[in-house]
């Protein structure tokens, strides 16, 4: 692994994180009340865990006996689920009140 490969990994993960930081305040005002959510939004936010860590554990896994970066590996099924997250629940904005 190379410099670089380490700047694109902590590039990714800040990028998710912030992308997770963005879902859970969107979660939690929708909790409040404030957000447009669906009704199902807190089981999803639980099973989208319980499908997406193994996922992240097989696919670096995989890479480690390939020979290649677990890391990068791991990050790409959490990535893709927290932009589908947030993805989805900004196009669903506040709620009316009016």
């Amino acid at each position: 692994m190379n410099p670089f490969d380490m700047w694109v990994n902590m590039t990714r993960l800040a990028v998710m994180a912030a992308e997770a930081q963005a879902v859970i305040s969107m979660r939690m005002l929708g909790m409040a009340g404030i957000w447009s959510v669906s009704p199902r939004e807190n089981s999803m936010m639980v099973n989208e865990k319980a499908q997406r860590f193994p996922e992240a554990m097989t696919a670096a896994a995989r890479a480690v006996m390939r020979g290649g970066d677990p890391l990068a590996a791991a990050i790409k099924p959490l990535q893709r689920q927290t932009r589908a997250n947030v993805l989805r629940l900004a196009k669903r904005g506040p709620q009316k009140v009016f």
